[in-house]
Order: structure tokens, then sequence, then C-alpha cells
């Protein structure tokens, strides 16, 4: 008998053009890109069953980034390093099939997405629809409407799993009931 499990798939390249693009307007300092060790303790601890962390690259280049992918394997991440053409999206394609091959099978498996990328919605709806716990990690305000609307959890990369060593200048709709107004006087 096998235990259950949670595989946490990391779109990188979603979460890091989010950062710079649409939140910091520059490439992220070393100390603004999340932590990845976190997301998986979080989901482990939340979830209280062995995380599997999986993490999609574009290697298309030719290039792979052997410091950062040592540092995934010292994380406990498995690198899933994929390349094709320029036209081809291959991380969101090798997401997508990690997503069907999840369906298709592996009833002992409860997935968490890392990506703010609504192309995803329709490969998460099955999972959804039997039974497994499905959750988002992002930062909640730049998820796709796509995602936010499905009937699953969303950890807040920030907030919830606290997986960056600096607070980032985010704008987001606080509710009145957690508003401190010490965060504004500083």
């Amino acid at each position: 008998m096998t235990s259950r499990r949670t595989f946490v798939l990391v779109d990188g390249e979603n979460i890091d053009t989010t950062l710079g693009n649409s939140l910091l307007g520059r490439r992220p300092l070393p100390e603004e890109r999340p932590r990845w060790e976190r997301l998986t303790a979080y989901v482990e601890s939340t979830w209280g069953q062995p995380v599997t962390g999986l993490f999609f690259l574009n290697a298309s280049s030719g290039h792979l980034p052997s410091s950062f992918v040592s540092a995934l394997l010292a994380m406990d991440y498995r690198p899933v390093p994929l390349s094709g053409g320029d036209d081809e999206k291959v991380v969101d394609v090798g997401i997508q099939r990690t997503l069907e091959a999840l369906s298709a099978g592996h009833e002992d498996a409860d997935v968490v997405l890392c990506s703010h990328d609504g192309d995803f919605a329709p490969y998460l709806e099955p999972l959804i629809a039997s039974g497994r716990r499905v959750a988002l990690a992002a930062l909640r305000e730049y998820s796709s409407g796509l995602l936010t609307a499905l009937d699953m959890p969303v950890f807040d990369l920030e907030d919830d799993v606290a997986a960056f060593n600096v607070p980032l200048p985010r704008v987001r709709i606080i509710d009145l009931s957690d508003f401190d107004p010490e965060h504004f006087l500083h």
C-alpha cells in the first residue's frame, strides 16, 4: 500500500515573469525570489502528507542553469528541464501533460500548482472533480480568474507560505478585520 502524497508543480517561468514584469518592473533580486523549500514544507505541514516538488524549466536554449538545478536538488525538488521549438510553451505543455497523467491515474496523489496561468484551469478541473485535494500557490492578486474561480484553496506565496525573505511591494485589497495601520506608517 502506498501512502498518499502531494505533487507540487512549479511554473518557475510564470512566477519569475509575474514578479519581474507585473510586480517589480525589473528582474527580481535574489532576496525577492521565492524560497521554494518553504512551499513544499508549507504544503507538507498543511496537508500532513509527503510532498514531491517538480520544478519545470525551459531548457530550449540547450543551456541548463547548473547552479540553480543544484539548488533545486538540494531542496528535494526534481528539476524537469524541457526543450522545444521557439513557438512552443514547453513549460506549460509539460505541466499540462503532468496534470493529465495525474488525472488518468495516481489516485493516491493530490496537487498544488504554483502558477498564475489560467491555461491550466481545464487540466485542474478533472482532478478537483475526482475529489482530490487541489490547490493553487501564487500571489493571489495576479492569479488568473480562471484559476481562482475553481473550487480550490489559494495559498498565497507571501502571506500563507512566507516564501520570501523581504516584503514585496504589493497593492491589494485588505479585509478591514486584517487591516493594520502600522504597516502603512513605516
